[in-house]
């Protein structure tokens, strides 16, 4: 079949002169659809916000354009990358079906890995070829090839080679979408997994911590090899969903049982669209409460609101564990990194796909390793080491790779690991792991938990990493991100000496929302309050990542001399919330206006995030909170403080 069309081009408006110098790179789901059009307020209309609201910002006209017969999407490099949210993909798609015809998405280099896969399970044609985006002008009529996918620009007389999908994607596109694959295969993945074999200590040698946990989770045990590019399928320890991720899960599940069968793994938490008073959030999570209640879900595999952050819930509740294959809709699910699991995003259709067999289909990464050596610095925390990781690997970022982390020197706590496993999503990395290790033991021992269902995984001696680099902690100072992007990295002490202001301190999220995070955040405050700092020079509000977290920060610490870091926090004029993720992605009364501007600990920055028209900047809670007494951004020395690893080391 032959789709025909025009070219609807995004030009990058950044650039000066004419229109035509590049097409714009990096638009990332927050654009295609935003926050407030992500709600789903019935199984029966899953996509009619969808489609209102795709590209409402970045491009008002496209849905009447679309209709007009502009139907061939050109993008530059890197499309789609960041969020997990399904509703980008089935919204384009539903707005091309309304008015009878088919969308193909033309990008250059590099897509988003969570859009692709569930654009080829929903059916909207994807393509990936830096020629054809090059080339092509506005108004070019093209034709796509729906069985070679191969390009052709008519007006231009050009015809491309696409970048090939693998054999796998080529099936589950070929052959219906990712619900008619479940169909078929429910049948067969009806039988219990068994015991999980890892491999032996000659074929780990040559193995990541990644890849070791992939072998032991294959479903097909008479695979022998395991390279990157091979698609397998893969048994899952958990499947966890949002309440914002689960409608759309919930029905690929149910097309695909269609018998009421339980779902395997499944687990739900309320962090995204609770505690907003709006009707249409109070529909959408009432989807995921009505399919726990008749699946008997219960705590902590459903997580009412105010619980937490499922990153950090699911964690401290035990759910996750060292060599498990973690799953989930939410793109931060690479968070599970830290606790020496392989955690991905993989969108809504997957998961329900693995609700209903056990399982989901993974293509193996390259991988690259990153080791960390020498020792930290005055102030920097994980959120410092992320920040210029990400400045240091550029708009190419990580490349889809899988990344080994090694703390050489033992020295990150989990917290740190945390936030930088979880901004591998910012990194557009397919995960990122650290080995589980002592500093892993020791967190986990403090929870009661001892034993662990799989063997101690380390990485390879013999493990082969398409990039392999070292980055010297001592070379990292505390930072700042400004607007645009996570990876507009500069030293916090440089940002100090520009006075750049703001309204609103914010410290949570799924990134710094840890007891220890907030512990560092009030050891700056209680000693910059001791030297004369008493309050607030702007808003400064607190979110910890789970109801457990908000109970413990009320609690006296000794390292506070007997106060508590809700205490601190409320005696600088601060103020804490509940425990959810609505402030990050521009949700409640929190998020910012149109012209405001804040320093968050959270982990996206990109335009209209935080709130349509808002800047936001990113930094460690350390400098947050500094900041917010400041009343400009800037790091904790700028108060006067002086480093001392035994008042403020965490």
């Amino acid at each position: 079949m032959i789709v025909r069309g025009n070219a609807l081009i995004f030009w990058d408006p950044r650039l000066p002169g004419s229109k035509y110098a590049r097409k714009l790179d990096a638009i990332d789901t927050d654009q295609i659809t935003p926050a407030a059009d992500c709600v789903s307020e019935s199984l029966e209309t899953l996509d009619e916000r969808w489609k209102a609201g795709a590209f409402r910002y970045l491009m008002p006209d496209f849905r009447a354009r679309v209709h007009q017969g502009q139907t061939f999407v050109i993008a530059g490099d890197r499309f789609a990358i960041g969020s997990s949210r399904e509703m980008s993909p089935a919204g384009l798609k539903g707005i091309a079906d309304e008015a009878g015809l088919e969308m193909v998405i033309v990008c250059g280099h590099n897509m988003g890995d969570i859009f692709r896969r569930n654009a080829l399970n929903l059916g909207l044609h994807v393509v990936q070829s830096p020629d054809a985006v090059a080339d092509a002008r506005d108004g070019d009529e093209l034709q796509f090839d729906t069985v070679s996918r191969r390009i052709e620009n008519v007006t231009q007389g050009k015809t491309y080679e696409p970048l090939p999908l693998t054999p796998k994607e080529e099936e589950i596109r070929r052959g219906g979408g990712i619900i008619a694959l479940g169909r078929r295969e429910l049948a067969s993945s009806a039988r219990d997994r068994g015991p999980l074999a890892f491999p032996d200590p000659v074929l780990a040698r040559t193995l990541t911590t990644t890849e070791q946990i992939l072998w032991g989770h294959r479903v097909d045990t008479d695979r022998e090899t395991l390279r990157p590019g091979d698609t397998l399928r893969v048994y899952a320890d958990l499947l966890p969903a949002s309440d914002g991720t689960a409608p759309f899960a919930i029905h690929t599940f149910n097309q695909i049982t269609g018998d009421g069968r339980a779902p395997r793994q499944a687990a739900i938490a309320n962090d995204h669209f609770v505690f907003t008073g709006r009707d249409d959030d109070e529909r959408q999570t009432a989807i995921g409460r009505a399919f726990a209640q008749q699946h008997g879900l219960k705590p902590p595999y459903y997580a009412t609101p105010g619980d937490g952050i499922f990153h950090f819930y699911f964690p401290e509740q035990g759910l996750v564990l060292p060599g498990q294959f973690i799953p989930g809709a939410d793109s931060h699910s690479r968070a599970y990194g830290a606790y020496g699991a392989v955690g991905i995003g993989v969108g809504s259709t997957t998961l329900g796909f693995g609700w209903a067999t056990g399982y989901i289909y993974f293509t193996v990464p390259r991988a690259r390793r990153v080791t960390f050596s020498g020792a930290l610095q005055p102030w920097v925390s994980g959120k410092d080491i992320v920040l210029e990781l990400l400045r240091r690997w550029g708009p190419q970022q990580a490349q889809g790779m899988s990344v080994e982390f090694i703390d050489a020197n033992r020295q990150l706590p989990i917290a740190y690991r945390n936030t930088i496993a979880n901004m591998m999503a910012e990194a557009e990395a397919m995960n990122g792991i650290f080995a589980a290790d002592a500093v892993t033991d020791a967190w986990y021992a403090a929870k009661g938990i001892t034993s662990f269902p799989y063997p101690r995984i380390t990485p390879g001696v013999d493990a082969e990493y398409a990039i392999d680099e070292d980055l010297a902690l001592e070379e990292i100072a505390p930072m700042i991100a400004k607007p645009f992007s996570p990876g507009n990295a500069f030293p916090a002490g440089a940002v100090a000496r520009e006075r750049i202001t703001f309204d609103k301190a914010m410290i949570g999220s799924c990134t710094n929302g840890s007891y220890d995070d907030l512990m560092q955040a009030a050891l700056v405050i209680r000693h910059a309050r001791v030297a004369g700092a008493t309050r607030a020079a702007r808003p400064f509000i607190v979110f910890p990542g789970s109801g457990g977290v908000a109970t413990q920060i009320e609690r006296p610490d000794a390292r506070l001399h007997g106060e508590s870091i809700g205490q601190v926090f409320r005696s600088v004029g601060g103020e804490i919330r509940q425990s959810w993720c609505g402030p990050c992605f521009g949700q409640g009364p929190d998020a910012l206006a149109p012209g405001q501007r804040a320093i968050t600990s959270f982990n996206r920055n990109w335009q209209n995030r935080m709130g349509l028209g808002g800047e936001g900047y990113l930094a460690s809670p350390a400098v947050v909170a500094a900041s917010a007494l400041l009343g400009y951004m800037g790091p904790p020395s700028e108060l006067g403080l002086t480093w001392d690893p035994e008042r403020f080391g965490i």
